[in-house]
């Protein structure tokens, strides 16, 4: 008898033509020993090599796969983002087209989830990647468990697990996909990390390079924004302003003492012109931070949370 959960895999795919049927055959032979119903959504992010040609011919062989393909590269968070809103599955899983990922984690992945968890990240605690690759992403995972709220070790690793109701409430966009765990444990989900086996690089190259620095560092402060104070901006730039303001306005308050007091000259000063450097800055900043209020107060999704459950409604 079948179990009435039904699963769906999405699965970003960006030149991976060498990987596409051996992903897909281990994946369909995991999910049917699971007795379930389940689809598996390959999102083809502008590939240029034949993986549509591939991803099409393993359509016409089983119609539980769908496609889904970009007129041109987006990255990964488009890519997710369009399987999210794809899918139809109470649990989403999602993993790479590499074959890192290994397919056969996917029933841990769910079991994972039964225990009451709404995300379970997978955890690469043995990683088969370069070494330089693994030292930034080490430095990564510190830095985003410090801003974003959430400690665990493996924030970027492809695979994991969702119950419906997280990937329908969270966007992705831009390179926001390494911070799906911390903009879901700010919607109040229950995250979780499971260890998983990661394996070597079997075909292509990897598409890891040095842009990914500057990208993940600015989408951390604005994920960090976005989670903390998205709807109470000026508890940010206010604080910010404050700090400015009250530090130039003690050293113009001292600089003014030793004009009148001391005679003393404020021309060859430059502890002046930083004085009123940082009251100018502190005021611009609490006027930023008002603005912001102000927006944040006619936005439309301002009063827009996620409810776990509703009673005694008649939907």
């Amino acid at each position: 008898m079948r179990n009435s959960v039904k699963i769906s895999i999405v699965i970003p795919s960006y030149n991976e033509q060498e990987s596409l049927e051996e992903l897909c055959r281990t994946t369909v032979s995991v999910l049917e020993k699971l007795n379930s119903q389940f689809e598996i959504i390959f999102v083809d992010d502008g590939s240029t090599d034949d993986s549509l040609e591939i991803m099409r011919k393993i359509y016409q062989a089983d119609r539980r796969i769908k496609i889904i393909q970009f007129r041109k590269n987006y990255g990964k968070s488009a890519a997710l983002s369009a399987g999210f809103a794809a899918s139809n599955g109470d649990i989403v899983v999602t993993m790479d087209a590499d074959l890192q990922d290994d397919p056969t984690e996917i029933p841990n992945l769910v079991a994972k989830l039964n225990e009451g968890y709404e995300l379970v990240s997978g955890w690469k605690k043995i990683r088969h990647d370069p070494l330089t690759k693994r030292i930034t992403s080490k430095i990564y995972n510190i830095l985003t468990s410090f801003f974003g709220g959430i400690r665990l070790h493996d924030f970027n690793c492809g695979l994991k697990a969702y119950r419906s109701e997280v990937v329908k409430s969270i966007r992705v966009y831009g390179d926001q996909h390494r911070y799906i765990p911390v903009l879901a444990h700010s919607e109040g989900f229950r995250v979780t990390e499971l260890p998983v086996k990661h394996h070597t690089r079997k075909y292509g190259k990897t598409k890891f390079g040095l842009s990914r620095f500057t990208h993940g560092a600015f989408d951390l402060i604005t994920v960090t924004y976005l989670t903390r104070y998205r709807k109470r901006p000026l508890h940010l730039f206010g604080f910010l302003g404050m700090i400015s303001f009250v530090l130039g306005t003690i050293i113009s308050g001292v600089l003014t003492y030793q004009r009148i007091f001391e005679d003393k000259f404020l021309s060859n000063r430059p502890l002046l012109f930083l004085g009123i450097l940082l009251i100018i800055v502190g005021v611009q900043f609490f006027s930023i931070g008002l603005l912001g209020e102000m927006l944040s107060s006619a936005s439309k999704d301002t009063d827009s949370y996620v409810v776990r459950e509703r009673l005694g409604f008649n939907d």
